[in-house]
């Protein structure tokens, strides 16, 4: 099916446009150039700002011209994940979608509907000429899944609006008031390498679903990297093993689906026999929710080089320890998870060592009490600890005028009240909000599942019904 004849037409198309144009973070060149094109030939004032945002002004419907202004705002890049079985360059391929029943998904990839479907929509309001709508300042941001740094860049001065619209959550009953502020913690060291004096062992981990390291760090999803560190685990009781190569896991933002590890092992046959039998214990842990996990354990053949015995059992009690889920739920906010941390990536590679972490909280103490945790442990094992990428979260106004307006719109046209809440993720609001102090904000967006892994899929009804309550907002916007 052409995605393009489906309800709401205008917002697929503006999505199947913007997915055929590569936007990974922090390679947003070419859909830079793409939202600059779209909003010039549309006739709007359009301007690029310093860090590459772009900002797109289109003047208030007749009628609404005394309507307070207001900024929707969504983000340009995507997180790009893929099955291990797919040959597909996200740097040169636009996504290959495809329909499933009441589902939108891609082939073997991300979707991008995080956050394109929210971009999608603004452009169709920029597009339109028949939605009543106040002057809008459309606000499309760069970079903001590895490290915010559109939205961070973003100066003062740049935006009049008053209200803004995030249209990047993921529920379509939800009106978010509020998110998770996050830092980088990342360990690193060199070890000198020697030869291997044992057999070489395999240790691939692969099937796990992933998913998005806020929204899902809660559901006991299975961590590529922390299933790797207990079985290797098994092994450091006599210091027998030298790491020679880990690769696990890839975005921070990501739980990781995927990990392997080459070491070379004295007692390979006892280590064999202790991980294969942890292993069965793994997988009966996680037959419930990783039902396509699998992990592979045998002899492999490597004339590359090791580390140390004992360097590797620093490493191997690193991982062992690393906090990895959530680490503390709110205690004013029912089921929010309050602070967390992803063990997102760990790499070892000629002797150079990177474990990468995202730590999450909406408190900022707590945000840093997690990171120094990982922080002793890591240098507990003898690595470097640097922060990083730190950002604010965004504290809730429960009671502002735009919150109870959607609440209204919301009852009204769908005939049950919305769940006004709080997140885990991470979004721009709290860092836009900090130059803007004055502006209300409130995130929402259609129904998204699976964001950050290829299992990500966007609900075609929901969308339907995101981009009605999006034209009735902008309909209601209160007179200044």
């Amino acid at each position: 099916m052409d995605i393009t004849q489906i309800e709401p037409q205008s917002v697929w198309k503006n999505f199947a446009a913007l997915n055929a144009v590569p936007r990974p973070s922090k390679k947003e060149e070419r859909v830079i150039e793409f939202m600059k094109n779209f909003g010039e030939k549309l006739g709007l004032e359009t301007m690029v700002d310093e860090v590459g945002n772009v900002i797109i002004k289109k003047p208030a419907t007749a009628g609404m011209e005394d309507r307070k202004t207001v900024v929707l705002q969504s983000h340009l890049d995507m997180v790009h994940q893929k099955n291990s079985d797919v040959n597909f360059d996200f740097n040169s391929q636009g996504i290959e979608m495809e329909v499933d029943g009441d589902w939108l998904k891609a082939k073997g990839t991300t979707l991008g509907a995080d956050n394109g479907l929210g971009v999608a929509a603004i452009m169709s309001v920029l597009e339109s000429t028949d939605i009543a709508h106040p002057a809008i300042e459309a606000l499309f941001t760069i970079d903001e899944e590895t490290g915010m740094t559109g939205a961070m860049g973003l100066k003062p001065g740049t935006l009049q609006g008053e209200i803004l619209l995030n249209l990047d959550t993921e529920e379509d009953d939800e009106i978010d008031i509020g998110c998770a502020g996050g830092i980088d913690v990342t360990a690193s060291q060199t070890y000198a390498l020697e030869s291997a004096n044992g057999q070489i062992v395999k240790i691939e981990i692969k099937g796990l679903q992933g998913g998005h390291s806020g929204m899902d760090i809660h559901k006991g999803f299975g961590n590529a990297n922390v299933i790797l560190g207990r079985l290797l685990y098994t092994g450091i009781a006599n210091e027998n093993i030298q790491l020679i190569s880990i690769d696990g896991g890839g975005l921070r933002n990501a739980i990781p689906r995927e990990a392997m590890a080459i070491l070379s092992v004295r007692n390979s046959v006892e280590f064999i026999e202790q991980a294969t039998e942890l292993k069965e214990a793994i997988l009966e842990e996680f037959t419930s929710v990783e039902k396509d996990l699998h992990i592979n354990i045998e002899t492999f053949s490597s004339t590359e080089k090791a580390i140390s015995e004992a360097d590797s059992r620093k490493i191997i009690l690193a991982l062992k320890s690393a906090h990895n889920g959530v680490y503390r739920m709110s205690p004013d906010v029912a089921d929010l998870v309050e602070t967390s941390n992803n063990v997102a990536r760990v790499e070892l590679k000629n002797g150079e060592l990177k474990i990468l972490n995202l730590s999450r909280s909406s408190v900022e103490s707590s945000k840093y009490a997690v990171a120094e945790q990982l922080k002793s442990v890591f240098e507990l094992a003898g690595m470097e600890v640097e922060f990083s990428g730190s950002y604010p979260g965004w504290k809730p106004k429960p009671g502002s005028d735009i919150v109870k307006l959607m609440e209204n719109i919301y009852e009204r046209d769908f005939g049950s009240k919305p769940h006004v809440i709080a997140c885990h993720a991470g979004l721009e609001c709290g860092i836009i909000g900090a130059n803007y102090p004055k502006m209300e904000m409130v995130s929402f967006g259609p129904t998204i599942r699976g964001a950050h892994s290829p299992d990500e899929r966007a609900n075609i009804p929901s969308a339907q019904k995101f981009w009605s309550f999006l034209k009735e907002i902008l309909k209601e916007i209160p007179k200044k």
